[in-house]
């Protein structure tokens, strides 16, 4: 707890995290998501060695769990996340090959070369979609696999609104097929980019967190530190009401190889 929570004043940061911690999600995205772009990795039996990094509390990190018989490791950059995480996979049974550990997705804590599998949803933006793929494919074995979602223009059309937004939060939207050459010039063969649908943002993770920060208004008698919180947090969610068809989040698998100009598909 921080200086200003105990004051009863908390920041930005104590209400991101409290409003958070308790939500399955963190971001856009579903069971359903996952189990789609999971279809287009082959054989699921090879990846012994698994990354999924910003897995927050682990909504996606428990499915993928469910599906690959390799040892898993969440990293975040909050505690808070990762201790709930851990929490989850001693309640599910899970605590022998899934752990999460603090650290930061610019400075990965493992061994070149040695993962089967990088997974990260809503995350790689807040370092840069070219910055993200270029380090973590030094991690990745020869024909690893990398399965990302990244904040994305779907049109060519883009409100000076909306682009402000995503600006000032530090994340940079490209077009989908910018991203992909991105992907390819990072040395990865892309295999397929789809969207996620509007219920992956809007039930799956506005309406709850809505409901979070509801309670965090009453707790801190709707001070105004909480009502900024608030009134950002709810902005975001009428500009995607708004512009839902010009932009969302879009996941982007690619493979580890040299023969990078392969091309695979967008969905």
């Amino acid at each position: 707890m921080t200086e200003q929570q105990e004051n009863n004043q908390p920041s930005f940061l104590d209400l991101l995290l409290e409003a958070h911690v308790g939500l399955e999600r963190q971001g856009p995205g579903s069971r359903e998501t996952v189990e789609r772009a999971l279809s287009f990795l082959g054989d699921l039996s090879r990846f012994e060695s698994i990354a999924d990094l910003g897995c927050g509390t682990g909504g996606q990190t428990l499915v993928l769990a469910e599906y690959l018989s390799g040892n898993i490791v969440g990293l975040d950059m909050f505690p808070e996340f990762v201790r709930e995480l851990d929490k989850k996979a001693l309640r599910s049974g899970l605590s022998e090959r899934l752990k999460g550990i603090v650290g930061k997705m610019e400075e990965l804590p493992f061994e070149k070369n040695s993962l089967d599998l990088i997974w990260s949803e809503g995350a790689i933006d807040n370092i840069g979609f070219e910055k993200g793929l270029s380090h973590w494919r030094a991690f990745l074995k020869e024909d690893g696999m990398i399965a990302v979602t990244c904040p994305s223009w779907l049109t060519s059309v883009h409100p000076e609104e909306a682009e402000k937004f995503w600006t000032d939060a530090g994340s940079k939207l490209d077009l989908i097929e910018d991203n992909i050459k991105i992907m390819q010039d990072c040395g990865y063969q892309f295999v397929v980019a789809f969207a996620l649908t509007e219920d992956c943002w809007t039930k799956n993770y506005f309406e709850p967190r809505e409901q979070a920060i509801n309670e965090l208004i009453e707790k801190y008698n709707n001070c105004n530190t909480v009502k900024e919180y608030a009134e950002l947090n709810r902005c975001e969610a009428e500009l995607y009401r708004k512009y839902k068809q010009l932009y969302g989040y879009v996941f982007y698998i690619g493979r580890n190889t040299d023969n990078s100009n392969l091309r695979g598909g967008l969905l």
